[in-house]
């Protein structure tokens, strides 16, 4: 039965070599008569105008992402964007109506059902909003619920969910059952038993959402933590900013079905794409958010380098606590990789960055008048 764990590795490593997911042209309308609609969509067809006209609802329109291998990426959204849609495309437990969703360079979207329940078994995993646990198995057997389904021997199993069980800090409750844990313990539970499975794409479905906020950032933790040695193609479904900002090594925001803006946490924040986005990023924390290569000038060819080496991941938070620290100081060095420089910041450029374009727009006038 070992050969089970081996072909889940093998399935696993193919993927990662792939690179990852790639969405294209996805649509998604709900009604019997779906596929008739594409084509007026296509040409603009609004929302409300396709269930005015003809009672059928659009839930995705013209998709279209790239998920690199071994990241996480944040799709986030109001109620009813469509983010919840768009993730079960990936593992198909929704069909679309025009599209292609590509895993390892292979669509999902026509595999025949022999090869889907492999592909669901093998290479992805989900993590669900309300745990989904079986009530009458206790914390072990939940977390080798998916190993038995794949043939796994019991033996096995046990070694394999007894290590996930531990790593997400549940040892010593594996006799447990779900209603002797707390909610963030039963989603700890889900987390291990997703990860046992060793497939190479884990979908989180507003997997923290009904936790409180305390154990949420704990969870926002173990995920980081974890991530940094599991290296997963990970797709976190959130409505919530300061979730998406913190875990997202890219940010997608769906409004109404289509896709608004796609992008890293700093282009997300000090470069979006229109209102709805600078409405969502608003009350950001920029000095949190935003690190300095953000917000640093290249550095030119020949250009002396003089000033305090820092690393581009620094927030502006911590550089302007940095540079004010430093005597005769007045600028800091931004170090890329192979510890090699890639530009300046000074303090002026560090403020500026935490001053939302509102903010200066609203200044100006008070300037201009001054002048005259």
């Amino acid at each position: 039965m070992a050969s089970g764990s081996k072909s889940i590795r093998r399935w696993s490593m193919a993927n990662i070599n792939d690179g990852g997911i790639k969405i294209q042209n996805l649509y998604k309308i709900f009604g019997p008569k779906a596929a008739s609609h594409v084509a007026a969509v296509k040409n603009g067809l609004s929302k409300a105008d396709l269930l005015q006209q003809t009672g059928h609802v659009l839930g995705l329109r013209d998709i279209n992402l790239d998920i690199p291998a071994g990241s996480i990426q944040v799709i986030m959204g109001l109620s009813g964007s469509g983010k919840s849609t768009l993730i079960r495309h990936i593992n198909r437990l929704i069909d679309p109506t025009a599209g292609e969703v590509l895993i390892g360079g292979v669509d999902v979207c026509k595999m025949k059902f022999r090869h889907l329940r492999e592909f669901r078994r093998r290479q992805t995993a989900m993590v669900f909003q309300k745990f989904a646990l079986l009530p009458h198995r206790n914390v072990l057997d939940n977390v080798i619920y998916g190993l038995e389904v794949c043939g796994v021997s019991r033996k096995e199993s046990i070694g394999t969910a007894m290590r996930w069980v531990e790593r997400v800090g549940l040892k010593g409750f594996e006799q447990r059952y779900p209603n002797q844990l707390s909610g963030g313990m039963q989603q700890r539970v889900g987390l291990a038993r997703a990860l046992a499975m060793d497939a190479p794409v884990l979908l989180m479905d507003e997997a923290y959402s009904a936790l409180d906020p305390l154990i949420r950032m704990d969870m926002q933790t173990v995920l980081l933590d974890l991530q940094k040695e599991i290296r997963k193609t990970i797709v976190f479904i959130t409505h919530d900013l300061d979730e998406a900002l913190r875990l997202g090594d890219q940010i997608a925001i769906l409004r109404d079905g289509c896709m608004v803006q796609q992008g890293t946490k700093q282009d997300i924040v000090l470069r979006p794409a229109d209102e709805y986005v600078t409405n969502f990023v608003r009350q950001v924390n920029r000095g949190r958010v935003v690190s300095v290569d953000g917000v640093m000038s290249p550095l030119r060819p020949g250009a002396a380098v003089v000033g305090k080496p820092v690393a581009a991941d620094m927030s502006i938070e911590e550089a302007i606590s940095a540079l004010t620290r430093e005597h005769g100081v007045d600028q800091l060095i931004v170090m890329g990789q192979g510890n090699q420089p890639v530009g300046t910041v000074n303090l002026r450029q560090l403020a500026s960055a935490l001053v939302t374009p509102e903010e200066v727009s609203d200044a100006a006038p008070v300037f201009a008048d001054e002048r005259v």
